[in-house]
């Protein structure tokens, strides 16, 4: 049976550490003695890339890609900045794929309020189980 070595550091709450050491040690890189320095600058780097990344959202209000709205708020902003460049074949690129991701936006979208038309109509019957 193969045993899978974790990392010897406790936390700071005393329980130990579940991360895989690094090959030259028993310690992974974040609780490794010699890579304290690099350790505390990925940490650093880390925090100063989600704020970046909140502050870029709130200036684009930008939500993320979890619905359909959100992913057409993407496009719009790169619609936006491409409109913006220089008239070049790479803006030319950039707005035919941009334009190719707003028409499959607005078919998944139109199918999508047609099932909920649909479901609604049929809604007492697929709940009885009667359409069938």
């Amino acid at each position: 049976m193969l045993s899978l070595r974790t990392c010897t550091a406790r936390k700071q709450n005393g329980e130990r550490c579940a991360s895989s050491p690094m090959r030259d040690g028993d310690m992974c890189f974040w609780h490794a003695p010699d890579h304290a320095d690099a350790a505390a600058d990925a940490r650093r780097l880390g925090g100063l890339r989600r704020r970046k990344e909140g502050t870029i959202a709130g200036a684009y209000n930008f939500d993320g890609l979890g619905s359909v709205m959100e992913i057409r708020r993407l496009v719009e902003i790169v619609v936006l900045d491409a409109l913006s460049m220089e008239t070049s074949i790479a803006r030319g690129r950039l707005l035919i794929a941009a334009a190719q991701a707003a028409a499959k936006l607005l078919e998944v979208g139109e199918l999508e309020d047609r099932v909920k038309r649909i479901e609604a109509a049929l809604g007492s019957k697929l709940e009885e189980g009667s359409y069938r």
